[in-house]
């Protein structure tokens, strides 16, 4: 049986409609139906009948057939442009920037709460302000030539050598920077004084610089900002500088300034040694601590009297 349109079903018939028109069927059991609908006026046997619109199931061991699966339209790739997702992976693309300013917070607030080892609490104890300021004064005069400077020097050099002229041997005194080349001048003992950052991250890079400058009796000082250090460079960032010599006539106020940094450093080494950092608490828990302090007091009053 291959009807399939609509049937007409009442008390007294039942009739299938396709193409060549209607036919009687006894039942609707090869039939699967989708919708109900009143039929257009139609009387059969002197009754409204239904309308049914139908579909005949499918025979038994064969598969109804499948809808025909939408045509996925392929997108048009130009040939020119290939694509290429960004690798976030070592030595790949740069990450995008986020904000750092909540994660600093709580690093700052972390170091206050928690404990701090002396060797790390050393670097909270900076230079103060007037002599840092006289200190980078006296940087900024030794300061290395950039590659515009280094360009124009190398230039004349090549001129003189092209006439004949002998060219000056003689280096210019300057800041020495780099921390695997201020650790090979600390220890041949040709710094003259040592200046580290205090905020360097790792801090592991230079918490033995202290320790190696006083052994080998070297002034040392810990100043605030590594991107102050790195600005006399020519660089973002700078861990430590040294200065391994001066002019004459920066020689007397060299001295005096190297005479305060080993007061304030130096010499009070071993009390750095000794003293631990950090476990200030929040203004909340000081409150609740003090209330504490107070009802105890309260109490051994009261005991005593």
């Amino acid at each position: 049986m291959n009807y399939a349109g609509a049937v007409v079903a009442n008390d007294d018939v039942t009739v299938v409609h396709n193409q060549k028109g209607w036919k009687n069927v006894e039942c609707l059991e090869h039939f699967t139906s989708i919708s109900l609908l009143e039929a257009e006026g139609r009387q059969i046997a002197g009754k409204n009948p239904v309308l049914y619109i139908v579909s005949p199931a499918p025979k038994r061991g064969v598969k109804a057939p499948m809808a025909a699966a939408k045509k996925k339209t392929d997108k048009v790739v130009n040939p020119l442009f290939e694509k290429r997702p960004k690798q976030f992976g070592i030595g790949g693309d740069l990450p995008p920037k986020k904000d750092l300013t909540r994660i600093r917070r709580q690093k700052r607030i972390l170091k206050q709460r928690l404990k701090v080892p002396p060797t790390l609490n050393q670097f909270t104890k900076t230079l103060d302000k007037n002599l840092a300021s006289n200190l980078f004064k006296m940087l900024l005069k030794y300061r290395p030539e950039d590659k515009a400077a280094k360009k124009e020097r190398l230039l004349k050099k090549a001129q003189s050598e092209a006439e004949g002229k002998p060219a000056e041997a003689k280096k210019p005194i300057v800041v020495k920077y780099g921390l695997n080349h201020v650790t090979y001048l600390i220890e041949q003992n040709k710094a003259q004084l040592v200046i580290i950052a205090h905020d360097v991250d790792p801090i592991e890079l230079v918490v033995w610089l202290p320790a190696l400058c006083r052994k080998m009796e070297i002034p040392y000082c810990i100043v605030k900002g590594n991107a102050r250090l790195g600005a006399i460079v020519h660089k973002k960032s700078a861990s430590v500088l040294c200065l391994t010599t001066v002019k004459n006539e920066d020689k007397l106020e060299f001295s005096r300034i190297l005479e305060a940094i080993k007061a304030n450093f130096n010499d009070k080494y071993d009390e750095y040694r000794k003293k631990w950092g950090g476990g200030i608490m929040g203004s909340k828990s000081q409150a609740k601590t003090k209330a504490k302090e107070k009802v105890l007091a309260k109490e051994a009053a009261q005991r005593m009297t």
